[in-house]
């Protein structure tokens, strides 16, 4: 999921952390039920407007009348360190919120397998849609050295994600 704020301002990145929390219990409660990658997203792509409506309902009950635009889309995001997990830079699909003229400082995790959430870190959760070795890869990242493997395992891991939509 990535989240993009108004502005940097206080106010919109506190209202950009506010909607990030709404649309988190709403998705964690429609994808408990999926089971891979591919459920996910037709979950995600059918309750879109759920999604979107969920983001305007908290702006509108923050006292904000932003406009607010939810989409699926395919983007680049940098390198995500969680706990125990680093997720290389890349692409990924990502159900992606914009509030307002969305130009503030953005926020983004994983919410399939369920990340985002502190009960959710652990790496059983990526055992259902990550192969043994992207697996080590992620668990390990702190102690890879840098070679042209890395690359072939990411070329793997993109190709994946195409050939999962």
């Amino acid at each position: 999921m990535h989240v993009l704020a108004n502005s940097d301002s206080v106010e919109d990145q506190t209202l950009k952390r506010q909607v990030r929390d709404r649309v988190l219990a709403e998705s964690a409660e429609l994808l408990a039920q999926a089971g891979d990658k591919v459920q996910a997203e037709q979950v995600i792509r059918q309750q879109l407007p759920r999604m979107q409506a969920a983001a305007e309902a908290e702006v509108r009950r923050q006292g904000y009348s932003y406009p607010v635009r939810a989409e699926l889309e395919n983007c680049y995001f940098p390198t995500r360190k969680y706990e125990t997990v680093t997720l290389p830079a890349g692409r990924y699909d990502a159900l992606r919120i914009e509030i307002g003229e969305a130009g503030g400082h953005n926020w983004w995790c994983v919410i399939f397998p369920a990340m985002c959430l502190p009960a959710a870190q652990e790496n059983r959760e990526l055992e259902s849609v990550l192969s043994a070795e992207e697996l080590e890869m992620v668990e390990d990242a702190d102690e890879y050295a840098v070679a042209f493997k890395t690359v072939e395992v990411l070329e793997k891991l993109r190709k994946w994600l195409r050939g999962s939509k």
